[in-house]
């Protein structure tokens, strides 16, 4: 959801104090204790929002929740959707900026990792598992609601849908997309990223989430790219011969070399400049001067063999990498048409 600017209008109330010349009435006290529910309410906000943070592209902004005490973090797609480069700024609740960097995205459930760029030590969010999301129990959003960055709402989880979507009446507003529905453990049950608005601006009070088990799958599809200092490599060009790629440390998930002369070769490790969707091995985005833009990988390409296998898992290139392999073969799938893509370690 994109920030939208909304008008307040504000009433002010003159209080017009009269002097009692009768007795003083007794002050109230102070109540000694919140109720229980207060009390859980408050615990899950104090507990949970230094792991919230708002996320920032150019035209945008949204939120997300760290969720390893490196700096990864958890938002929708969405959010990070036209993020210039993959490049985001990322914002904690003490007001700290960060640089950011897009790892890899799963459209079809609007979610995306996106990696704090910081030596830091962060506070984590944990997901909840599949039995603890529950119809009727209470629900906890925080997130940065029109840039209001550290905002609570409340409400219950009122229906799981048969793809697994939660739906909640907590209120949910632009801003608040990338988000954490908390349940009263302060456990993450889903990632925020939608209300239903019959009219295009008014909120119904339906919001919708992407579930946590669903979320947990997107990271155990991602593993192999997100692991620190793990990076894959690919090639292009019908069965050209292109420069060796090997894991690395950068921050792109998985990308190629360029189709340079045969005789070429690279002596250092390059990055490689590609965003990968690990559900469909899909070329997410490719950055602009890197190798895989010179090599002419595009938006869209699809990986899909290696060394004559059928590939379906990027842990499966990480893997093969890592034994250092003096030559590998890559299928990549653009439109309707098939290459093979040769690469010479």
């Amino acid at each position: 959801m994109k920030t939208r600017a909304i008008a307040l209008s504000v009433i002010t109330a003159l209080l017009v104090s009269i002097p009692s010349f009768g007795r003083v009435a007794a002050v109230a006290a102070a109540p000694k204790d919140f109720e229980p529910e207060e009390k859980i309410t408050m615990e899950v906000y104090r507990s949970a929002n230094p792991a919230v943070v708002t996320i920032k592209t150019t035209n945008s902004t949204g939120s997300g929740s760290i969720i390893t005490p490196e700096g990864l973090v958890i938002t929708n797609e969405h959010v990070i959707r036209d993020a210039k480069n993959g490049l985001v700024k990322i914002i904690n609740t003490e007001g700290k900026t960060y640089n950011g960097q897009v790892l890899t995205v799963d459209r079809k459930n609007d979610l995306a990792l996106v990696r704090i760029n910081s030596s830091d030590r962060f506070p984590t969010l944990v997901f909840a598992d599949r039995e603890n999301i529950l119809v009727g129990q209470k629900v906890f959003a925080i997130g940065s609601p029109f840039g209001l960055s550290g905002t609570l709402t409340t409400g219950i989880l009122s229906r799981v849908a048969t793809n697994g979507d939660l739906q909640t009446d907590a209120r949910l507003n632009p801003g608040n997309s990338g988000g954490p529905l908390l349940n009263s453990r302060g456990e993450m049950i889903g990632v925020n990223k939608a209300i239903l608005s019959p009219d295009g601006r008014s909120n119904s009070g339906i919001g919708f989430a992407t579930s946590a088990p669903i979320a947990k799958e997107f990271l155990t599809r991602s593993a192999a790219i997100i692991k620190p200092n793990t990076v894959a490599s690919l090639p292009s060009s019908q069965t050209k011969t292109a420069p060796a790629l090997s894991p690395q440390t950068t921050a792109p998930a998985i990308a190629s070399a360029q189709t340079a002369p045969q005789t070429a070769r690279l002596t250092e490790r390059p990055q490689l400049g590609v965003i990968l969707n690990p559900a469909s091995l899909t070329v997410y985005e490719v950055r602009p001067n890197s190798l895989a833009s010179l090599m002419g990988l595009q938006r869209g390409d699809r990986l899909i063999g290696l060394n004559g296998a059928p590939i379906s898992d990027a842990k499966q290139i990480v893997d093969y990498l890592a034994q250092r392999p003096s030559t590998a073969i890559l299928t990549i799938a653009r439109n309707t048409g098939i290459t093979n893509y040769q690469i010479k370690f």
